[in-house]
């Protein structure tokens, strides 16, 4: 079970690296956290994403993701959710003071919860979005080999390793993202002015997901 060819190992790995540094709505979240708050925000960020990721492989092994691609209803009213709830972020970053990107003058429970907000709406942000729901059913059949096994555990044994190789890809960038911008972070003044960039960036991402089609 689960035996392939070199080629498909190769060619399997490097979709899935193109895919974890595509620019989208997961990656401008993640990175927006990591500059906001460090790397402790951008690593919620990144597990909530990771969480939304596996549902998305479930629902794409076992055929539930195919409604989204068959039903123009089912698209639009995800769509339009997923739109929303982006715009939504932008707004309350648009609103930001600044100051919630100094986690060192917090308290530790107040710490806590504003990740575990990070960790909630990283896991909205990938699961709310249609078309990474129809990426993986595009996606992952292209990687079932007959007779490796089932095809639903083929899905989903690939499905899993897209996580894999994202543990791999997406941390560093966290760190990277983190030390680059540690001298910006002192500043509530700065602090703002990337609330704003960042909820720009939402906003803009929200419409475009608004305005595509299936």
């Amino acid at each position: 079970m689960f035996e392939y060819s070199v080629l498909h190992w190769v060619t399997f790995i490097s979709a899935t690296i193109l895919l974890n540094l595509s620019p989208g709505p997961d990656m401008a979240f993640m990175l927006g956290q990591t500059i906001k708050g460090g790397r402790s925000s951008g690593f919620a960020a990144l597990f909530g994403m990771w969480l939304a990721t596996a549902f998305h492989a479930v629902l794409a092994a076992f055929g539930l993701s195919a409604i989204l691609l068959a039903s123009a209803t089912a698209f639009t009213v995800m769509k339009w959710i997923g739109a929303i709830y982006l715009v939504w972020l932008g707004y309350q970053a648009l609103r930001s003071k600044g100051v919630a990107i100094l986690p060192d003058n917090k308290a530790e429970e107040e710490f806590v919860v504003s990740h575990k907000r990070i960790f909630r709406q990283g896991f909205f942000v990938c699961m709310l979005n249609p078309k990474v729901a129809l990426f993986f059913l595009a996606f992952l059949p292209q990687f079932v080999v007959p007779g490796a096994g089932p095809t639903a555990l083929q899905l989903l044994f690939h499905g899993f390793l897209v996580i894999a190789i994202s543990g791999v890809i997406e941390p560093p960038i966290i760190i990277m993202a983190d030390r680059m911008s540690q001298r910006v972070r002192s500043s509530v003044s700065i602090g703002r002015w990337l609330d704003r960039c960042l909820g720009v960036l939402l906003i803009g991402l929200g419409v475009k997901l608004a305005i595509s089609k299936q």
